[in-house]
């Protein structure tokens, strides 16, 4: 994903809101949840939660999983492809 991608689909928040969300508040961020913070990102759908969290997880120095997280990541249509299929088992039960 580029920095300009939206990763929370539902609200329109860009990687780049993010990463610069969780710049500023460096110092007081200890949980992936409260990038909900920035834009609502994650309130939604729920589909982004995983994305959030890896991109959380590469900016926490202590999180062993960062490397990972960055090989992990998909391109923005995979994104949205897989929202759909998210939704789509969401209503089916």
């Amino acid at each position: 994903m580029e920095l300009d991608d939206e990763v929370c689909l539902c609200f329109h928040v860009s990687k780049r809101k993010l990463l610069s969300y969780m710049r500023i508040n460096k110092s007081r961020m200890r949980r992936a949840s409260q990038l909900s913070e920035c834009g609502g990102a994650g309130t939604g759908c729920g589909w982004c939660v995983g994305y959030l969290k890896r991109l959380f997880a590469q900016m926490n120095p202590e999180a062993a999983t960062a490397e990972a997280a960055l090989a992990a990541e998909p391109t923005p249509e995979e994104h949205r492809t897989g929202r759909a299929s998210y939704l789509k088992q969401k209503e089916e039960g």
